[in-house]
């Protein structure tokens, strides 16, 4: 079976809801998919880092019993981050993190990666120049071996002091990919744009050919360079916490890659509606069973019924 591949940063969300903790998860963005992925009986290999603390053997330890390979994860002399969500009335949630200063990072190891296989990568950990250049590698290795490389912008307002310090990396990343997902917001803030098509035309048509962007509970907005431009409703859900939802849309469109046999290929010459089609809608089952829990991934309930 093909495989997918993450790289991103990992951290123990502890959540709040009227001032107090109600829940406490692993997490971080990139993580999140890659549990969901794994849920469903996908190999599933995750690169990150956590600390050499109890903390980070609680993840690690978590990897495993969700199907995900913790054998890439590096583990440093430093805590694990910690990330404080708040909950607001809407169950929607702002973020306060936590995290010790690494002196030195170690290299990461490389799973073998085959044509076809999935990577997914994203949010500040792509673009950081704290450890860009090792990322960078890696997307170069995926890219040569023939990966489908899948692009999470996922940029929170909190970082836009540092968009002066990231260099081409955000153009790199829009290059590497064969898909982008990017929230509305995330592109107001890159470029004071909330259009779609606008910001498809405008900045990516030129460097990636699937583009995907999402408006919470409005339509989201399909477009590829061969013309191809696709609405999708999103049905109503009643939420207990929208964290992760959409990381777990990630994983249900890599899932839905998988199971729908989409190749690279198929990708770089268009797909028809119809596959677009079946893509979205996993990508919104998978969004749609996180929302309705307090944790940041499919459940084992749901995922149980999708092992392929």
């Amino acid at each position: 079976m093909r495989k997918v591949i993450g790289i991103g940063e990992t951290v123990y969300d502890i959540v709040f809801k009227g001032g107090q903790p109600t829940a406490a998860v692993p997490g971080g963005s990139t993580f999140n998919s890659m549990i969901s992925i794994g849920r469903c009986g996908i190999p599933a290999d995750f690169l990150s880092e956590v600390g050499d603390d109890k903390v980070g053997s609680i993840i690690r330890e978590f990897m495993t019993d969700n199907g995900v390979d913790p054998g890439f994860v590096n583990i440093l002399p430093a805590k694990t981050p910690l990330s404080l969500a708040f909950l607001d009335g809407n169950n929607d949630a702002s973020y306060t993190f936590y995290r010790e200063q690494v002196p030195e990072r170690q290299e990461f190891k490389y799973p073998e990666i085959l044509p076809d296989d999935v990577v997914l990568f994203g949010s500040f950990y792509a673009l950081n120049p704290a450890c860009r250049e090792a990322v960078k590698r890696f997307l170069e290795y995926a890219k040569a071996s023939g990966a489908i490389l899948y692009y999470d912008v996922n940029f929170r307002p909190s970082h836009v002091k540092d968009l002066g310090n990231i260099g081409n990396a955000l153009w790199e990343n829009f290059e590497f990919a064969d898909v982008v997902r990017g929230s509305h917001e995330d592109f107001i803030t890159l470029f004071g744009l909330d259009d779609a098509d606008e910001v498809f035309d405008k900045k990516l048509s030129s460097r990636c050919g699937n583009f995907i962007c999402t408006f919470g509970s409005k339509p989201l907005k399909v477009r590829d360079i061969h013309g191809l431009s696709l609405e999708y409703p999103v049905a109503p859900v009643e939420t207990v916490s929208t964290i992760g939802a959409g990381d777990s849309f990630n994983a249900g469109f890599i899932y839905g890659l998988i199971k729908n046999g989409i190749t690279k290929a198929d990708l770089l010459s268009g797909l028809p509606a119809e596959r677009w089609d079946a893509l979205v809608a996993s990508a919104q089952c998978f969004s749609a069973s996180c929302c309705q829990s307090s944790f940041n991934y499919i459940t084992p309930e749901l995922a149980s019924t999708l092992r392929l």
